[in-house]
């Protein structure tokens, strides 16, 4: 119904994971689907990925792996943090594979296992340098070993996270690399060793392929978005998503006119103005078009005008014949003009995450390409 939408294609979606998979091989590769699949749907985002050969997805919430479970997703699904402890029954009930940090935690997990009639399979996170969650890696040898002495507990993997990879001259990834594998080594020589050890996000596995272990974990490259400008140029992702809506309103505009809210811009001559209903509550920062946002009509780049108001936006066309109706690319390709999620950013001071997280539920998601069909 509504004269917006998303177009996810999960062709790109195929082809990005089959990219990856083959780069970091034969690391496993795990396909991270949080936030609603970064804005382009979870579910079928995961199929899609699933279907193209991911092994593993991996979610930050437990609703985030429920809803998974209950599309009838089969593949193993990482718990991205250490949830509440009153959680800790879901997990076991949905078969997630749970991070946990804390000797409490799981204690308190191998009793929810317990009453299940299960083992749930842990993976322990070790704060290297992040600094948001973790183990200290002085005390993850104890926690591990307050895992491994419940019979319920399956200690399947031990991973950290690195926090400045996408910035490929910063020597600290190697530091975390470090603090990580000394980790691992008194895990060993204490008799402990976990199937599977990972530490690299998109950013790590394209530029420091020393982090690669035995696990991936790709994020916003499995979207076709480089995880920084000039990463990853030469794997050739594919954007997934292309945000449109279409003209709905058509005026010619004096010179000295104000536009929108606060008046913010005046028209220099006349000029033809057209209006896209589409705004802040659908993920168009209000702000926009003061910092220089465009968007793609009849195959040319048009200026945001004003700000961007709630559910709506105004475009200058110029001297340019447009009609209500005419297709109007926010994020995409029309034509031989392209708008990235990577522009926007770059014009907000921000990151193309932020962006494709940004857009709003009530923007339909309408998918085209067949999951695992990478063309």
């Amino acid at each position: 119904m509504r004269a917006a939408r998303a177009d996810v294609d999960l062709s790109a979606v195929a082809h990005n994971v089959e990219v990856l998979r083959a780069a970091v091989a034969p690391a496993l590769l795990c396909a991270v689907v949080k936030a609603d699949g970064y804005g382009h749907g979870a579910i079928a985002v995961s199929e899609a990925a699933v279907a193209a050969g991911a092994d593993w997805l991996a979610v930050a919430l437990v609703e985030e792996g429920a809803v998974l479970r209950k599309a009838g997703i089969q593949a193993p699904i990482l718990l991205l943090s250490q949830p509440r402890l009153s959680d800790l029954g879901a997990v076991v009930r949905w078969d997630l594979r749970v991070c946990l940090h804390s000797a409490t935690a799981a204690g308190l997990l191998a009793e929810a296992a317990r009453a299940q009639g299960k083992v749930a399979r842990v993976h322990l996170k070790v704060d290297t340098g992040m600094n948001r969650v973790g183990v200290a890696p002085a005390q993850a040898l104890a926690v591990a070993r307050e895992i491994e002495r419940h019979p319920e507990l399956e200690l399947e993997g031990v991973f950290t996270h690195c926090a400045v990879a996408d910035e490929p001259d910063n020597p600290f990834t190697d530091v975390q690399l470090d603090r990580f594998e000394v980790v691992l080594d008194e895990l060993a020589d204490a008799g402990i060793s976990p199937a599977l050890r990972h530490a690299a996000n998109s950013a790590t596995a394209i530029v420091h392929p020393r982090g690669r272990y035995d696990l991936v974990r790709a994020g916003i490259s499995v979207y076709g978005i480089p995880p920084a400008p000039g990463l990853a140029a030469e794997l050739g992702l594919r954007p997934a998503l292309t945000l449109r809506a279409e003209v709905s309103m058509v005026k010619r505009v004096p010179a000295g006119e104000g536009i929108s809210y606060g008046h913010r811009h005046r028209t220099s001559t006349d000029t033809t103005v057209a209006t896209v209903p589409i705004g802040y509550a659908d993920g168009v920062p209000r702000r926009l078009g003061l910092c220089g946002g465009e968007v793609l009509i009849g195959g040319r780049r048009r200026p945001i005008l004003g700000v961007v108001t709630m559910d709506q936006l105004m475009v200058d066309c110029g001297d340019d014949h447009v009609e209500p109706g005419d297709e109007v690319v926010l994020i995409g390709r029309q034509g031989d003009e392209e708008v990235s999620a990577e522009e926007w950013a770059e014009r907000l001071d921000t990151i193309a995450y932020e962006i494709v997280c940004g857009i709003g539920p009530r923007v339909p998601r309408v998918y085209r390409g067949r999951p695992g069909q990478a063309v």
